[in-house]
């Protein structure tokens, strides 16, 4: 079959579709579902402490007995004043007041935790492990790899892609600048490498010689066809799964998606100091404002996240993150199982009428 590829192959799958690592919106129930669909689930561990991740993954376990993958966050350098601190912190201290919120700190942030994520995707014998924000180091890929673990690695350019490619990647997430979310660049600016999923794909299909995986507005079995065509051998969706009866995104979030429309997003790096393509609101505005203030990623996400997970949970939509992507007319409604059936028989609609 057409969608027999080398992502089905090296993941142990039926058809090449992933779930995204949505850290803080995936649950197990999700990921379960979408691995006995025959795709792959993916737990979005970027924010997890080993202890959390260790119970999802047991859970998970207990709900399938299918393939899913592990999604981790590459930990990065980052530098900040604690003057910049104190002076975000006062920015944002009505927003503190009015949901009766304490003033944080930073967090640690040590890479300690991250190798120790690592441990436990080893223990677990999880098959498939994915990153986001660079590149895991040869020690690191090497454990994992020689534990039978697939390691898939996400770029938003061909020379990110390249450096995977080099660094022994298995598979490359070719994440376009439709795509809702994080960024996943890591050798310049996330604001500065936005090139579409059409444009970028083709292109990091021609010059990597791993299978590459697209990412970014594809919604439905016509951009799944469309990103087959262009050279990817299997597609990642994000957007699509938020909307999912067993999505972990707050209501508020979902709902949003489901009543916007695809000039409604940004790409913004004010509430986590990280780029990311969201729905435009009242925070994002304010924070556009005081730009040159915004301290980098991760600290930044440290000081508002209470204000945004708060702010979700009260169904306020203007102050927290609605991560999207620019495909929100096609976003639907639906559980995972009748989500993954409409992409198989749309595409399958599009290779019977093109004669693929």
């Amino acid at each position: 079959m057409w969608y027999q590829t080398a992502v089905t192959e090296k993941c142990g799958i039926q058809y090449p579709i992933i779930q995204a690592g949505m850290a803080g919106s995936t649950t197990p129930a999700l990921v379960a579902a979408v691995s006995e669909m025959g795709a792959l689930g993916t737990i979005g561990a970027g924010y997890m402490t080993p202890e959390q991740l260790d119970k999802e993954i047991q859970e998970v376990k207990r709900l399938t007995s299918q393939p899913f993958a592990v999604n981790l966050f590459v930990p990065e350098s980052y530098d900040y004043r604690d003057e910049a601190v104190n002076a975000m912190n006062r920015h944002l201290k009505p927003y503190r007041d009015a949901l009766s919120l304490d003033t944080p700190k930073p967090g640690a942030h040590d890479k300690a935790t991250f190798v120790r994520l690592i441990d436990v995707v080893i223990e677990h014998q999880v098959p498939v492990c994915s990153f986001t924000f660079g590149i895991p180091s040869a020690t690191e890929m090497s454990r994992l790899q020689s534990n039978g673990v697939t390691v898939i690695g996400s770029a938003t350019t061909v020379a990110e892609a390249q450096a995977l490619e080099q660094a022994g990647i298995d598979m490359i997430v070719a994440q376009g600048s439709e795509a809702g979310g994080h960024r996943a660049a890591f050798q310049q600016n996330g604001l500065e490498s936005l090139v579409g999923t059409m444009a970028l794909v083709p292109q990091m299909a021609d010059n990597v010689d791993v299978p590459v995986i697209a990412a970014g507005g594809i919604m439905d079995g016509r951009g799944w066809l469309a990103s087959h065509v262009l050279g990817a051998a299997g597609i990642q969706l994000d957007t699509a799964f938020l909307t999912s009866q067993e999505s972990g995104a707050k209501p508020v979030h979902r709902e949003a998606i489901l009543n916007s429309v695809e000039t409604d997003t940004v790409v913004t790096d004010v509430l986590s100091g990280k780029a990311a393509r969201g729905l435009q609101n009242t925070i994002i505005d304010d924070l556009e404002g005081i730009k040159h203030q915004v301290l980098p990623y991760p600290i930044q996400n440290d000081l508002t996240k209470q204000i945004r997970a708060t702010a979700a949970k009260n169904g306020q939509a203007a102050w927290t993150h609605v991560w999207s992507g620019q495909g929100t007319r096609l976003s639907r409604d639906t559980d995972v199982k009748n989500l993954i059936d409409k992409l198989i028989t749309e595409a399958q609609l599009q290779v019977d009428r093109f004669n693929l």
